[in-house]
């Protein structure tokens, strides 16, 4: 018997390891998904022959996500790509309009625990300052200096100039006599002061360079002020966004709190300065104020014509009153005010957009897919592109070539840089990198979308995201992630990550359900706004509504069903376990269980109060109604809770109010607190990774799925 035992089980064993490999690829590890490498920005040189890109990836030794510059080179012979710095605190890189120079914003330290400019400095990291490098080759120099962080910086149009901005500088004195009055003590708002806008001129930083250390003069000796560097602006608000106009008369920027929290429509609006004769002022100049509106502006661009302004809104909207719309493009007259939405008739949301020569491309969601569009006058249509399936992002195009860089990613195809010799090539460009190869050759989930009817007759859609080799298969085991936001989509793309691992889940043995529900983007502004002001309990239907059609037509095993997300996701997990007991597991994050308190510490309170009618006392019913809080009695599922512990945007209090509630109750739950972390986990990698780790166990435990099933 014994013997026979063994034989069945090495044949079951052969059996295991010949599907595992069965059509070659071995299925992706935890090790493999968090080694996964992503890409923050992408800038096409001048001539288009050089992109440099910008690269994230854990660094598991020194417990960081090291950010990196890469310049790939097309010789004509397949091209090459080299690392361009090395410190690993790199990032948002511009070239100079001549080619000559590439800038960039670096946090780095020196090994004696100073910054580059030799200054001390007791917080975790240095300040974000401007570096210089050569494509040609050579050591990266910093150009500013001081405590003060550069919140933003662009070039001149003619290359000789670098304007940035950082907070109101404070000299030596100034630092000392406010220490010995406060100490630590935080002045929350009284303190806070706005920000100035610098020129620099490139032979100056050059020249200081260049010369041979010297003592510092012992004026300068603690001071955040820039040798060299001219105030041309001062502005009580944190400016951000700045673009030069290509005739290079003017700037243009966004502004912010200087909190960065939004509680003020007038913090955040579009400024434009004169710098023909506001850059040789013998007083800073006062930036006008282009927009007046109830809108966050960002993504600032200019026409080519100097003239106008392009933008896109992250919140709200700019022709009345408080709503929030899907990301458009619009166009602000920078002479007069005017504003004016680009290609009225798209029913999506535009997600990424340049300028190039006098057309527009943008890649734009509609439903589960983003793809490229162009267009060149506000009243046409986005006309499409591109061909692949799958999700185009971070376009970068060039001023004298007709060259596009952009990223592509689909389920199947993990995320890597393009380069194509114009937009009407866009299906002929080639992968200039090959960072997440190795993802490649694992044999990925496959996925499709799925369509299904609310109670009221709407359409909503989802992704259906099934495991290696199972594909289209029936009565699974289903996990249904719900995506944040609300305003984002999940869709056809390939994403590793803490926050969207739903390729990880399926690998597990899950098949994953991300659903789109009323409130997504990529299906027009009104199937956004039905959100309004049922937060949770609309887009609560159209989920359980969705699976409740999954589970019909046999693709979910209803007696395996989970449930999970983080930040809204984690509202809508919160909400949904209340609701039902059909889900034997659930894990969330970073997701309220009230509204009131979370309207107060959140750092985004325009959304709060427009999506449940009101602040708090002027909707007191709906913070009631729509809070899980006050149903949490409901509650039968095991739930796995996580948070940062320096979270604002959804305070770890919320995490600790669902797990002593879950725990009074005695359901079984456990909660873990990342320290340092804020909304997102982007301080240490090992966070993400513990924390999708513990989830993947979690569903195993009370999910009744094996892992790697």
């Amino acid at each position: 018997m014994r013997i026979q035992k063994a034989v069945c089980v090495f044949v079951v064993v052969v059996s295991c390891v010949f599907l595992a490999f069965a059509d070659g690829k071995p299925k992706l590890t935890l090790d493999e998904f968090f080694n996964s490498v992503s890409f923050s920005s992408i800038e096409l040189s001048p001539d288009g022959n050089a992109v440099v890109i910008a690269t994230e990836r854990a660094d598991w030794d020194q417990q960081i996500f090291r950010t990196d510059l890469w310049l790939y080179r097309d010789d004509g012979k397949g091209g090459s790509l080299i690392q361009l710095t090395q410190s690993g605190h790199d990032s948002d890189p511009k070239w100079s309009p001549d080619g000559r120079w590439i800038a960039f914003l670096s946090e780095r330290k020196t090994a004696s625990g100073k910054d580059d400019n030799g200054d001390s400095d007791s917080k975790d990291e240095a300040a974000s300052q401007i570096y210089l490098i050569s494509p040609n080759g050579g050591e990266a120099f910093a150009v500013t200096q001081g405590d003060e962080d550069v919140h933003s910086f662009s070039w001149s149009a003619n290359s000789q100039t670098l304007y940035f901005a950082t907070r109101n500088p404070w000299t030596k004195a100034q630092k000392d006599d406010y220490k010995k009055e406060w100490k630590d003590v935080v002045q929350y708002r009284t303190a806070e002061r706005g920000d100035t806008i610098f020129a620099l001129d490139l032979t100056t930083a050059l020249a200081r360079h260049a010369a041979p250390p010297t003592e510092q003069p012992e004026s300068e000796k603690g001071s955040d002020l820039t040798p060299g560097a001219r105030i041309i602006a001062t502005s009580p608000l944190r400016v951000e966004g700045l673009v030069t106009s290509p005739d290079g008369a003017k700037l243009a920027f966004e502004s912010n709190a200087i909190n960065q929290r939004q509680e003020k429509y007038d913090d955040y609006e579009i400024y434009a300065l004169d710098l023909v004769n506001g850059a040789q002022a013998p007083s800073p100049a006062t930036p006008r104020r282009l927009t007046h509106n109830q809108a966050a502006e960002g993504r600032l661009r200019w026409a080519n014509d100097s003239r106008h302004i392009f933008f896109s809104i992250e919140v709200g909207d700019v022709t009345g009153p408080y709503r929030d719309l899907q990301p458009h493009l619009y166009a602000v007259d920078s002479e007069s005010g005017a504003i004016e939405q680009w290609s009225k008739d798209f029913i999506g949301s535009v997600e990424h957009y340049v300028v190039a020569g006098d057309a527009v491309l943008a890649s734009a969601r509609l439903g589960t897919e983003v793809q490229m569009y162009s267009v060149s006058k506000p009243s046409e249509s986005l006309h499409r592109l591109s061909n692949w399936q799958g999700t185009y992002e971070g376009i970068s195009a060039s001023s004298h070539s007709p060259r596009v860089a952009f990223v592509y990613t689909s389920l199947t195809k993990p995320a890597e840089v393009y380069l194509a010799d114009s937009a009407a090539k866009l299906d002929q460009a080639r992968p200039i990198t090959f960072f997440n190869k190795l993802l490649s050759e694992r044999d990925l989930p496959q996925g499709k979308p799925y369509q299904w009817k609310a109670d009221d007759g709407t359409t909503v859609e989802g992704m259906l995201i099934y495991p290696p080799g199972k594909f289209e298969a029936k009565h699974l085991p289903m996990l249904t992630l719900i995506h944040g936001g609300p305003a984002d989509a999940d869709g056809n793309h390939f994403e590793a990550d803490w926050y969207q691992w739903a390729v990880l889940a399926a690998t597990n043995g899950w098949l994953v359900f991300e659903p789109n529900y009323r409130g997504s983007t990529g299906y027009g502004d009104k199937f956004l706004m039905q959100i309004v002001p049922v937060i949770v309990s609309r887009p609560g239907k159209d989920i359980l509504e969705g699976v409740d059609a999954l589970v019909k037509d046999d693709i979910a095993d209803s007696d395996h069903l989970a449930i999970g997300g983080y930040s809204y996701g984690g509202y809508m997990t919160n909400w949904l376990i209340t609701q039902t007991t059909r889900f034997k597991v659930a894990v969330t994050g970073a997701g309220a269980v009230e509204h009131v308190g979370n309207w107060g510490n959140d750092d985004t309170t325009f959304d709060d109060a427009y999506f449940l009618g009101g602040r708090p006392w002027e909707a007191a019913q709906r913070y009631h109604d729509e809070a899980a809080i006050f149903q949490i009695d409901k509650v039968r599922t095991p739930t796995h809770m996580v948070a940062g512990a320096d979270d604002i945007r959804v305070a770890v209090l919320e995490d600790y109010l669902l797990e002593h509630a879950l725990y009074s109750l005695g359901i079984p739950n456990k909660l873990l607190v990342f320290p340092g972390e804020g909304h997102g986990l982007g301080k240490n990698p090992w966070h993400g990774k513990i924390k999708v780790r513990e989830e993947l166990k979690w569903l195993q435990k009370y999910g009744g799925v094996p892992a790697g099933n």
